[in-house]
């Protein structure tokens, strides 16, 4: 991996960041997953507070917060997200962070949409946040793949697993991509999202110097600026056979009770699982629960919120 990090075009002052070992779990419950990166420290320009302090980011804003992030939209799920994101604004959830494929499964770039960009920058416009997902969701076979890297590309992710070992170069060249494919449809994404959440080693410093802010795990939300790392497990679902959902629910139900006393709760949400009517219900009925005592926000204002607590 290389050792120097290119510097950021901004508004704001230089802050200089110190990047960490990070270790995570990277399956539904089931399995462990580690990835880290050497320490390292890089001179960053970041845009100014203001900008990267998303707008309704407040520090009068409530104690907890829901995040509800929606994975895997692309023009081919554009009408069931639609769907989704109004049922769940009619269930109090009036924002979401949208996890767009820039070229899902290589069907072509969602900029040649033009009905789905004009639908995600109104969603922007919305409150919505607009998150990069991965490139084209997809890890191909490979050769000389051990026992662990099967499971977790194959098994686990079905060959999704874009980011799981893809090199430093290639993996900044598909982000900045991505990245720049965004803003020149007047869309501003500050995360970065791996698909199933596996972002190898190289692939998170190519995050980091592609200038985004965040990127999440499974167990986690990591702020690449301020490099705090702050636990919170999502809830998520596996809904391609009859016993993955069941045990899907039952482990969901368990951690909803684990999760009540924590300051943020997750809950991701794939285009399949509104057609799953018990995963459905089961997810409405977390945010029904919810809605007294948390805010629903997104990752990016969820993390203002943070920085604004810790001063910065």
């Amino acid at each position: 991996m290389p050792n120097d990090s290119p510097k950021a075009r901004a508004s704001g002052g230089k802050a200089a960041f110190i990047s960490q070992r990070v270790e995570d779990n990277a399956f539904h419950g089931f399995a462990l997953f580690k990835t880290g990166s050497r320490p390292k420290i890089c001179d960053m320009s970041t845009l100014a507070a203001t900008e990267f302090l998303p707008l309704i980011a407040t520090a009068a804003a409530a104690t907890d917060s829901v995040v509800v992030s929606l994975h895997d939209v692309a023009p081919r799920t554009q009408h069931i997200t639609s769907t989704i994101i109004s049922e769940l604004s009619a269930h109090g959830v009036r924002v979401c962070s949208v996890l767009v494929v820039p070229d899902y499964h290589h069907e072509g770039p969602f900029g040649n949409h033009r009905e789905f960009v004009t639908w995600l920058r109104a969603l922007e416009a919305d409150g919505h946040e607009i998150v990069i997902h991965g490139f084209f969701h997809e890890r191909p076979a490979q050769r000389k793949e051990t026992l662990r890297d099967k499971f977790m590309t194959r098994f686990y992710t079905r060959n999704e697993g874009e980011f799981y070992d893809l090199g430093y170069e290639e993996a900044l060249r598909r982000i900045t991509t991505a990245r720049d494919q965004f803003r020149s449809h007047r869309l501003n994404p500050r995360g970065f999202v791996a698909p199933a959440w596996l972002l190898g080693n190289e692939a998170e410093q190519a995050v980091r110097d592609a200038e985004l802010e965040y990127t999440t795990r499974l167990r986690s939300v990591y702020d690449l600026r301020s490099q705090s790392i702050f636990p919170a497990r999502t809830l998520v679902y596996s809904v391609h056979n009859a016993w993955r959902r069941a045990l899907s629910r039952s482990w969901n139900a368990a951690l909803f009770r684990l999760m009540t006393t924590k300051p943020l709760l997750r809950i991701s949400i794939h285009p399949p699982d509104y057609s799953q009517p018990a995963i459905w219900k089961q997810i409405l009925g977390f945010i029904a629960a919810t809605k007294a005592a948390r805010t629903a926000t997104t990752y990016q204002d969820w993390i203002a919120e943070q920085r604004l607590k810790r001063g910065m």
